[in-house]
């Protein structure tokens, strides 16, 4: 069945994928979804078919309008604003927008995201070593969104500062299960809110499938009750990427991923490991706790201009105290592979499928918006 599903997914994504670039007209525009050559703005519209671990099978939409008159002009980027709304077999509900705006000639970024999620959700408990048989389901509906102010600085370096606020409503709960005992923080619900730092140096070519460059992030975020929070605690992540050419059709990609929380931590807030961006091959949240570590490699090969073909592995794990993260009893590889399209010649949005195999019986199939790092 699940194969059935994937094929099905991939046709979709593909042949809609294919349609849209049979519409340009000979500028690269698509003559349907974008505004006439001459304007300031470029739209174009994508209908989505997937199937993940989280999800399963998942239908909707995306779009994205890029500002051709706001432009990084450092580093060549446009400003754009991104939306998706999603559907799932499993009822649930997201929708996501995501403007990233560049002001002056770049020397300011406004980087915002916005969700609202029905996420009905499953839970194994804290720690990495929770066992599937502690897997219980609830439901959970949250309203989030963050606001980061960048500041360039010569040198492909940005400094800023960011707002956060996340509004988990935990709707139902298994039970006679974990999150029913009320010893989990977070089980009633919880909302996070402060104010974060961040810096970065940034010198890839592209954002959407980087082929060259690197990437280093350092933030800090502080949720506290001052600004409305149910719980206070101290997130930090460093986040270093490496993009290596080999030849002129292929890369080396290098990601090391680490996530640090300290203070009252309510389980929304934990670091999470899974997922399509972070490690694929597990169920997003299947292993979740106060710290984290991820190191993952990618080859990916340009074999045609608007086509790629990738091969990853991953390990990493999390938990509650710094000094255990390393263990090796604890540690959680991962490998797969898969394929991305770009949608428009003259647009860096690549639609990306892949598939991660982890361990004990762990994997999944992701289908996502541009490179995974």
């Amino acid at each position: 069945m699940k194969k059935h599903i994937l094929y099905t997914s991939l046709l979709l994504i593909f042949l809609s994928a294919t349609a849209f670039a049979q519409r340009k007209s000979k500028d690269g525009l698509v003559q349907s979804d974008t505004l006439r050559k001459g304007k300031s703005l470029q739209f174009v519209g994508l209908p989505i078919a997937f199937y993940t671990p989280e999800t399963e099978f998942g239908f909707g939409g995306g779009a994205q309008l890029f500002f051709l008159n706001k432009r990084d002009e450092y580093n060549n980027r446009l400003s754009n604003i991104f939306l998706s709304a999603i559907y799932t077999s499993q009822r649930q509900f997201i929708l996501a927008i995501t403007p990233q705006i560049y002001l002056g000639k770049g020397d300011y970024f406004i980087d915002m995201f916005y969700t609202y999620r029905v996420y009905p959700n499953f839970f194994w408990g804290i720690g990495p070593t929770t066992p599937e048989s502690n897997k219980e389901s609830y439901n959970e509906t949250t309203n989030k969104f963050d606001i980061k102010l960048l500041k360039r600085i010569p040198g492909n370096l940005n400094f800023g500062l960011s707002v956060n606020y996340a509004n988990h409503d935990i709707t139902e709960v298994m039970e006679g299960g974990i999150l029913d005992s009320g010893t989990v923080p977070g089980s009633a619900g919880a909302i996070i809110s402060g104010l974060g730092a961040l810096f970065n140096l940034d010198s890839r070519d592209d954002i959407g499938a980087p082929q060259s460059g690197n990437y280093l992030s350092l933030s800090a975020r502080f949720s506290s009750e001052l600004f409305g929070a149910t719980y206070d605690f101290n997130k930090f992540i460093l986040d270093l990427r490496r993009y290596q050419p080999i030849g002129k059709k292929s890369i080396l990609a290098f990601r090391v991923y680490m996530e640090n929380n300290y203070g009252d931590v309510p389980f929304q807030g934990m670091a999470s490991y899974g997922g399509s961006k972070n490690a694929r091959g597990y169920f997003n949240g299947r292993f979740i706790d106060k710290q984290m570590y991820i190191i993952q490699a990618e080859y990916r090969w340009r074999f045609k201009k608007r086509w790629t073909l990738a091969a990853f592995g991953l390990f990493g794990s999390v938990n509650d105290q710094g000094g255990d993260l390393f263990s090796f009893n604890n540690m959680k590889p991962s490998f797969g592979g898969g394929v991305r399209f770009k949608v428009l010649k003259n647009q860096s949005t690549w639609l990306r499928i892949d598939y991660g195999k982890g361990i004990d019986g762990q994997s999944g199939i992701y289908f996502g918006v541009n490179e995974a790092f």
